[in-house]
């Protein structure tokens, strides 16, 4: 795993650097395999790199949209990840509706839904049982709490380590989520974060020992690149 920590004054500049990281990462799976599989991050601080996004012209047809979780509502719901990335970004591009893959969240069952996407990714990707998937991107924010994508701390899915996707659980509320070993098989994992409120969270995160069990976050160590890109206060308290 190679690691890279970047600290920017402010969002703008974490959001532009975000940006230039994607595109790079975009440019160069699609001139090595013909695509670009990319997994969505949920919450506020990634909206303005999806904004970015949407302004852009590239080659959408090579592009395929995931996302690393979501919450167990209507895709029509406010609170559904698939929704605000549709309305700020999905919407505005010339993006091939099969080439968006949401997670299900439909059939009244979360274990239900979380196998038909777990079949989905399995068939996309041409990977049997006990094999994973490798995506080029996984963009991940932390809660204050230290949780990424619905990976929640001491809850069960962060002991999945035979699936793809899994029933993540928010205070009695469920959610799909990808698998730490899933996202661990990315090529890259892009962590965006901001805030004064993600500053103790970090620095256990980025302590020499912590519990991982406290702080899911931790459990995340790609097989290729790492990158953590942070702004000032949320980044004030860690070494790099």
């Amino acid at each position: 795993m190679q690691k890279f920590v970047e600290i920017f004054p402010d969002r703008t500049a974490l959001i532009e650097r975000g940006l230039s990281l994607v595109l790079a990462k975009l440019q160069a799976a699609i001139q090595s395999r013909g695509q670009f599989t990319l997994a969505l991050a949920g919450g506020n601080t990634p909206k303005p790199l999806y904004e970015a996004m949407s302004t852009q012209s590239l080659p959408w047809e090579n592009i395929q949209i995931f996302w690393g979780d979501e919450r167990y509502v209507p895709p029509d719901h406010p609170d559904s990840n698939q929704r605000m990335a549709r309305q700020i970004w999905l919407e505005k591009v010339d993006l091939p509706e099969s080439n968006i893959h949401p997670m299900f969240t439909g059939a009244g069952n979360p274990q239900v839904d979380a196998d038909r996407h777990e079949a989905e990714l399995r068939q996309f990707f041409g990977v049997s049982d006990g094999e994973f998937p490798i995506f080029d991107l996984i963009l991940l924010g932390i809660g204050d709490d230290g949780h990424t994508a619905s990976l929640f701390p001491h809850t069960e899915a962060l002991r999945v380590k035979d699936r793809l996707v899994t029933v993540g659980n928010k205070d009695g509320q469920p959610r799909l989520t990808f698998t730490v070993p899933l996202i661990n098989h990315a090529r890259c994992v892009v962590f965006l974060v901001e805030g004064e409120k993600k500053c103790s969270a970090l620095k256990q995160i980025f302590a020499p020992e912590a519990d991982e069990m406290n702080y899911p976050a931790r459990l995340i160590q790609p097989q290729g690149e790492l990158w953590w890109l942070l702004d000032r206060s949320a980044g004030s308290e860690i070494e790099r």
